[in-house]
């Protein structure tokens, strides 16, 4: 999430109650989680395992509840005693939930030609590009930007919260929600099915990119970045942080686990699972999804099993 204009390092060490070490006469450009971290970001982190990745990341500015670490030279740390309930904080401040007044919010932006249909709910700062379709009872929340040419079928929620929790075992609820502040963009012409759901960036932005087809039942994590010309079938799901290039086709039922890649113009077939990076121009079977000629030899294989049994052991 980038903040309005930038904030300076003092005003946000006094919003959160924070030590600073490092340069205080700079400004913050917006707040990100680590997978998503640019220059002139705030990041936070809170468990030792990660204080190396944070500080040599593309993050200028750290949250963290130790100033015993390296602090490489033109980042600044922000040293707090609970550097998730800072950032808590922070998100809360500049993008603070807000009741609904009215189904269509008077803040939306929308192009010629585009139609919103009876019962759609749109949330605030939406943009909506020319010729676009918006079915009865879709859910557009807080942030979204729709292209032109996009067809949106009923019953479908883009820029739902993030399925992401801070975990700690040593407190009685060991899940705690990380507000998302991100959003989702729709480019031009995609098609999106009957009872989709497309969750927003945690704090950046989940990008279904141009001339992308989904069937029913589609689910697209947060942070998610799918590219162009893309076809997934119904029941697809796809985790957090997957980054899925163009022209690749999903068809029904497939399973595709977080932070991962799969190449462009791949094809995984129904039912499979992916569960590492696949690469582009192949097809691909089963659980762990691996390349379909294979897959389908050791198949003819497995079924041949009783038949050479029953030879071993006659």
């Amino acid at each position: 999430m980038k903040f309005p204009s930038p904030v300076s390092v003092k005003w946000i060490a006094e919003l959160i109650n924070a030590e600073v070490v490092g340069n205080t006469n700079t400004s913050i450009l917006g707040i990100n989680e680590i997978h998503k971290v640019e220059s002139g970001d705030l990041v936070f982190v809170d468990h030792p395992k990660y204080y190396d990745t944070c500080l040599q990341s593309a993050a200028d500015f750290i949250i963290i509840n130790t100033s015993e670490v390296s602090i490489p030279d033109g980042k600044t740390i922000l040293v707090v005693n609970d550097p998730f309930e800072a950032y808590l904080k922070i998100v809360n401040h500049f993008r603070p939930f807000t009741a609904a007044q009215n189904l269509v919010s008077d803040d939306l932006i929308i192009g010629d030609g585009s139609i919103i249909m009876p019962n759609v709910f749109v949330g605030k700062n939406v943009r909506i590009g020319k010729n676009s379709i918006i079915h009865p009872n879709v859910t557009l929340l807080d942030y979204t930007v729709i292209g032109n040419d996009v067809v949106i079928q009923s019953g479908s929620v883009i820029g739902g919260d993030a399925f992401y929790y801070n975990t700690k075992k040593n407190r009685e609820l060991w899940y705690k929600k990380m507000q998302s502040c991100g959003n989702v963009v729709i480019e031009d012409s995609v098609e999106i099915g009957t009872g989709c759901m497309i969750d927003r960036g945690v704090t950046a932005e989940t990008r279904i990119g141009k001339g992308t087809k989904m069937d029913n039942m589609v689910h697209i994590g947060h942070d998610v970045t799918v590219g162009k010309n893309c076809l997934f079938a119904a029941q697809v799901g796809i985790a957090g942080g997957t980054i899925i290039e163009d022209g690749v086709t999903l068809w029904g039922q497939v399973g595709v686990n977080k932070t991962l890649t799969i190449g462009a113009n791949a094809v995984v077939l129904g039912k499979s699972g992916v569960a590492s990076s696949l690469a582009g121009g192949k097809t691909y079977l089963g659980y762990p999804a691996e390349d379909a000629s294979i897959k389908r030899r050791e198949l003819v294989w497995i079924k041949r099993i009783p038949e050479l049994w029953k030879k071993v052991m006659y």
